[in-house]
């Protein structure tokens, strides 16, 4: 492991189990990303290849790693979290963006959703968690907007969630208003921390280690110049079906299965039969019922969208997941918001608004961003995420950069490494 990593995670670890401050929300990264490596999926990245680089968007974490991965449920392994995007950042949280809101397979949750998309806007902020603690991130919200007087204008709270009970005690609750809040205060633009880190902490992706991806396209001035941002929570996909750049790289590492090194399988459901990590190293593994899981893609862009064009965008997010490998599986939570920044405001003593909408005949260059940086983003949230230990004793393997190459330079997929803005 980079000695760097090793440090900033060891350092996050000590913090957060002592439950004193929080991670930093954002953070150099540590561990290269998919660009660097040279697999850059086309199109040409933003400033931080991130959706911060949709002006004015901020992003916070907060990340929660405590406990005994040996300790019962209840008062076990904790590796969850709270990511906050707020569209406007926190000057601007009570100034609505046009947005709106695509499910390629509705296992999942997304609170608010149902009046995002009935007045095609979103107020306040999107939140990323746990599936058990949407609704304590929920109320958090409203009692951060309560403090700034802001309770009314922020609305109902978009909170959207993934299943992290591999590795997380997802039945002890860990997550507290505090925890939301200081994903909120601390959201800022530029760099955005990934992988194991907030709602990612303890996210499972195509069997291996994943979380939180970010990747970001800037359109020629030919096409208007714009730029679209993609943050996702990654937590979905089959390992046999794990493809990069049409590369079947989950046929070419098919062993590092998540696994169990404790006295007993951890639970529940369709990880109930994990095999013990001793046997799982280095043997190719049978195909067994995997995917379980979702994935939950927040798409922002400075074009003047409006909330039926913003469908549209969202609706080529699962065009993205597909050529990585996802199929929208029956116990996928698979859900898309996307927003635009344009502003809605009308002048001061005005109840009318004039806005702009992009020609659809414009729109083509924004999908094929999308696809690209969400398929980026995916990669950047593996590549970003070290092995971990967690509820029980269960273990997800890290994806290996090194066996990662290899199999992009065997099919001759791997491009001139790119450096990470």
């Amino acid at each position: 492991m980079n000695p760097f990593r090793l440090s900033l995670l060891l350092g996050a670890v000590s913090c957060l189990s002592l439950g004193s401050a929080p991670a930093e929300a954002q953070s150099p990264q540590a561990r290269p990303r998919a660009r660097d490596l040279g697999i850059t999926f086309g199109g040409q990245p933003g400033p931080n290849n991130a959706i911060t680089d949709v002006s004015g968007v901020e992003v916070g974490h907060t990340t929660l790693i405590s406990g005994d991965p040996q300790g019962p449920r209840g008062k076990g392994a904790v590796r969850t979290g709270v990511t906050a995007v707020l569209p406007r950042g926190k000057d601007g949280v009570s100034e609505d963006v046009f947005a709106a809101i695509y499910s390629l397979n509705g296992n999942g949750e997304m609170t608010g959703s149902h009046w995002l998309t009935e007045a095609g806007q979103l107020a306040g902020p999107v939140m990323l968690t746990n599936t058990n603690d949407v609704g304590a991130v929920r109320d958090s919200v409203i009692s951060w907007a309560m403090k700034r007087g802001l309770e009314w204008e922020l609305g109902l709270p978009v909170v959207a969630e993934t299943w992290d009970g591999l590795l997380h005690d997802i039945y002890g609750f860990h997550v507290k208003a505090a925890h939301a809040h200081r994903a909120l205060d601390g959201a800022r633009g530029g760099p955005v921390a990934e992988g194991s880190v907030g709602g990612g902490t303890g996210m499972v992706c195509h069997s291996f280690k994943a979380g939180i991806g970010t990747a970001s396209r800037k359109l020629p001035e030919s096409d208007g110049g714009y730029t679209v941002g993609v943050l996702l929570q990654c937590n979905y996909g089959a390992r046999h079906l794990f493809t990069v750049e049409g590369v079947p790289v989950g046929e070419e590492i098919s062993d590092l299965r998540p696994c169990y090194t404790g006295p007993k399988t951890p639970g529940p459901g369709m990880f109930k039969n994990l095999p013990a990590c001793a046997s799982s190293r280095g043997a190719p593994q049978p195909r067994t019922p995997e995917g379980a899981g979702s994935i939950i893609v927040v798409v922002a862009t400075d074009a003047p969208l409006l909330p039926h064009q913003l469908e549209r965008l969202a609706k080529r997010v699962p065009l993205g997941i597909g050529k990585m490998g996802g199929l929208g599986a029956n116990s996928s939570g698979d859900i898309f918001v996307a927003f635009s920044t344009q502003r809605l405001k009308p002048p001061a003593g005005k109840s009318v608004a004039s806005v702009s909408a992009l020609d659809n005949e414009r729109m083509t260059p924004l999908f094929e961003a999308t696809i690209q940086a969400t398929q980026e983003a995916i990669l950047n949230s593996m590549l970003a995420s070290d092995t971990m230990t967690g509820a029980e004793g269960s273990r997800v393997y890290g994806l290996p950069q090194d066996r990662l190459l290899q199999a992009m330079k065997k099919y001759g997929r791997l491009a001139k490494p790119s450096p990470t803005p």
